[in-house]
């Protein structure tokens, strides 16, 4: 979202949702102190008690005593960050536009990166796909826009095997045209320059800072043993040494295997579940579970087109990387919101991507009003009923009318040697396995599979013309046309509702149809279900 190629909704999980129709409550407040005798938190004006408290408060950036930095940076770590920097961004190619001097007209499109970490390295891949799109827009050459990202160590990504690293540098480098500067560590952050340890300047208007990051500065009121990065030291239980208190997630400083678990989305699940578990068993007299932590790999995004990824020790291509990330991220998203989370993310990153979109995915993004597909809904509709209409009329629910005659070049109807009218089934194009199953399983049960059709159409037609379920419908409708391709074939006057229904896909019931109120009212019978279930 710093980078602009999704919107806001697509980074936020919401909570009043997740945990709509559970017991658990949502209180928005700030917590500035803790009283663990009397089992007490409060804020500036309550106080709350609790039987069991679990401390989760997370990471903030940390920014080593540079000197102004906290001042003048921008941050990247909450979603008020993310924000701030799209705009910075955004405000600094507008301003660029009409900066007619030409040392601020650089300094305003010069941006620096600062840490070459995982969230450095996806921020400048991000930042390298969106100026393409910015530079177009406001009629700026790409080479006068200038990108780095500065390292104070030798290696960027430096937990990476080599292989991923150098393919990073190339990406980075060579496509994105990224300057990348190692073992350059920044001494003094001003409002319009950067100065490095080696002496060189660097002016801009804008530093994103992803260099580091420390444990919350609430846990300074927390008369509890810390590790160097203010983590709040916890047993093999996730419990600190105060009487029901739990510290997950980056604030918990977990040892095993002499080293404390990484601040990672994996520790922060599983700290988070031993928790949650153990309190469970302190409860219910029962006898409580060790952590024992399972690392599974770590992955980069860089931009939308390229990953690398490292998981169970071995290195995935790129391709699979990029699939990897969608598949981590689902897991994960369904964890904690569900489907409908994971579809809301899918959306985003499939059909709503902002910029760099390429041939195909300019034309399956693009969006227009399901207005506009009211008439052709409506039509579909009608015509779909009157099948049915005109099926029942000719006799279709009183006596079998399928056979496997051979059809004629004009009509799928025959006429048998008794003058009755029949309609085929089968007809010289039918696949052979297709006139197995007609002649050994529709044709002896005619009459059944007649009603069965008449009714599948006239509800198609009620579905499309209310608007009730179409996307259901409009499956239901293609496979019906497929039915019919297989058997008796389509005819020209038909070929029409195969397009017409491919766009009913498009959630053509939710303008002036019933699933404008249908969709939204079993979402939340859907919740409802899923959150009691569990």
């Amino acid at each position: 979202m710093a980078g602009n190629r999704i919107a806001e909704d697509g980074v936020t999980v919401p909570l009043r949702d997740i945990f709509h129709y559970t017991d658990v409550h949502i209180i928005k407040d700030e917590i500035v102190g803790f009283d663990f005798k009397n089992n007490t938190v409060s804020s500036e004006d309550r106080q709350y008690k609790y039987d069991y408290l679990v401390l989760a408060f997370g990471s903030e950036p940390n920014y080593y005593g540079i000197p102004g930095m906290k001042e003048n940076c921008f941050p990247l770590w909450s979603y008020k960050d993310a924000v701030a920097v799209r705009e910075q961004i955004y405000d600094c190619f507008i301003r660029a536009a009409q900066e007619e001097d030409k040392d601020r007209r650089s300094a305003l499109l010069t941006f620096v990166v600062g840490g070459g970490g995982f969230t450095g390295v996806e921020m400048i891949g991000e930042l390298g796909m969106w100026v393409r799109k910015l530079c177009t827009q406001f009629h700026i050459d790409r080479n006068e826009v200038q990108l780095y990202l500065i390292e104070a160590l030798s290696k960027i990504l430096n937990i990476l095997k080599d292989k991923n690293i150098d393919a990073s540098m190339r990406y980075l480098t060579d496509k994105l045209k990224v300057n990348v500067l190692l073992e350059s560590a920044i001494t003094k952050l001003e409002p319009d320059r950067v100065e490095l340890k080696d002496g060189r300047v660097i002016n801009t208007r804008t530093l994103i800072w992803t260099a580091g990051i420390k444990a919350s500065s609430l846990t300074a009121s927390i008369d509890l043993e810390k590790n160097r990065t203010s983590r709040l030291v916890v047993d093999e239980y996730t419990k600190t040494t105060l009487q029901n208190v739990y510290a997950i997630g980056d604030v918990s400083a977990f040892t095993y295997e002499d080293k404390v678990l990484p601040p990672l989305v994996e520790s922060a699940v599983q700290t988070g579940k031993n928790a949650g578990k153990n309190i469970l068993a302190d409860i219910r007299n029962k006898d409580k579970t060790r952590l024992e932590p399972k690392l599974h790999g770590v992955m980069v995004s860089i931009g939308s087109n390229f990953a690398v990824s490292e998981i169970m020790g071995k290195i995935f291509p790129i391709w699979l990387s990029i699939v990897m990330k969608y598949m981590v991220n689902i897991h994960y998203l369904f964890g904690i919101g569900g489907f409908e989370l994971v579809f809301k993310y899918l959306s985003h990153e499939l059909l709503h991507k902002r910029h760099r979109l390429n041939f195909l995915e300019y034309h399956y993004t693009f969006r227009t009003l399901a207005f506009w597909l009211v008439p052709l809904r409506l039509f579909l509709g009608y015509t779909w009923f009157m099948e049915g209409y005109n099926k029942i009329n000719e006799g279709w629910l009183a006596k079998p009318m399928l056979a496997g005659l051979p059809v004629d070049a004009a009509s799928s109807a025959s006429v048998t040697e008794t003058g009755e009218k029949v309609f085929s089934i089968i007809s010289p194009h039918t696949p052979g396995w297709y006139a197995w199953i007609a002649n050994n399983l529709v044709i002896p049960n005619a009459l059944l599979f007649q009603v069965m059709i008449v009714l599948a159409e006239i509800a198609l037609g009620l579905a499309f013309f209310s608007g009730t379920f179409t996307f259901l419908a409009a499956l239901a409708a293609l496979a019906l046309n497929v039915n019919f391709l297989l058997s008796t074939g389509l005819y020209e006057t038909s070929w029409w509702l195969i397009p017409a229904e491919i766009a009913m896909l498009a959630g053509a019931g939710r303008a002036f149809g019933l699933d404008a109120h249908l969709m939204p009212f079993l979402m939340k019978g859907w919740r409802y279900l899923v959150r009691r279930s569990s």
